[in-house]
């Protein structure tokens, strides 16, 4: 199993650190080939400019800033995702990266001809895992749309392995959580990455 950890948060020491704690805890104990990217501390730049929109459709120059990225995804197998939840979706952080890695020739193909669809380009990521914290609760988080989920599960997951695993799992009301709970939540997240 090769898995590419997406990690986003700017707190070192936040509850998401404990998540990707735990998650290479228990891929390292099952073996897995592990990358980690940390967005916040390589400094990933998520704004798209226009010079990589004008390049958006020409493979593989577009990948040009963002190759290491591009590499990493279109090696893996397994794709966990660890994220807090911002104004119920995705940090800028982690929007930018889809923005600018998720580019044709990788995760997807554009059309070549007269009645071609677009094909997705990801199909050997089995298991997609997401892996969040919400201030809200699940009531109100569906209530707002369940937006990150949805872009995430729906937009990146059509593009992997048809019927491979997908998983959400979400550790709402963070803000009223105890050490009980939030332990308790990393056993959850460990047993969701064991049936990755």
């Amino acid at each position: 199993m090769k898995v590419l950890v997406l990690y986003c948060h700017p707190e070192p020491h936040s509850f998401c650190a404990a998540i990707r704690d735990r998650v290479l805890d228990v891929l390292a104990a099952q073996g897995a080939e592990i990358r980690l990217t940390d967005l916040y501390a390589e400094g990933f730049d998520p704004v798209l400019r226009s010079p990589d929109l004008a390049r958006y459709a020409e493979v593989p120059g577009n990948a040009a800033g963002v190759a290491e990225h591009a590499a990493n995804l279109l090696w893996c197998d397994r794709l966990v995702l660890i994220h807090p939840t911002w104004w119920g979706g995705l940090p800028a952080m982690l929007k930018g990266w889809m923005d600018r890695v998720l580019l044709p020739g990788i995760a997807f193909h554009l059309p070549d001809g007269p009645g071609v669809r677009l094909r997705p380009g990801l199909r050997q990521i089995g298991g997609l895992l997401v892996l969040t914290t919400c201030g809200a609760g699940p009531l109100a988080y569906w209530l707002a749309g369940a937006t990150g989920r949805r872009q995430v599960l729906r937009s990146l997951g059509v593009l992997c392995k048809p019927l491979g695993r997908r998983r959400f799992l979400a550790l709402y009301r963070m803000d009223l959580t105890t050490a009980d709970s939030r332990a308790r939540h990393l056993d959850r997240v460990a047993r969701a990455v064991a049936r990755l």
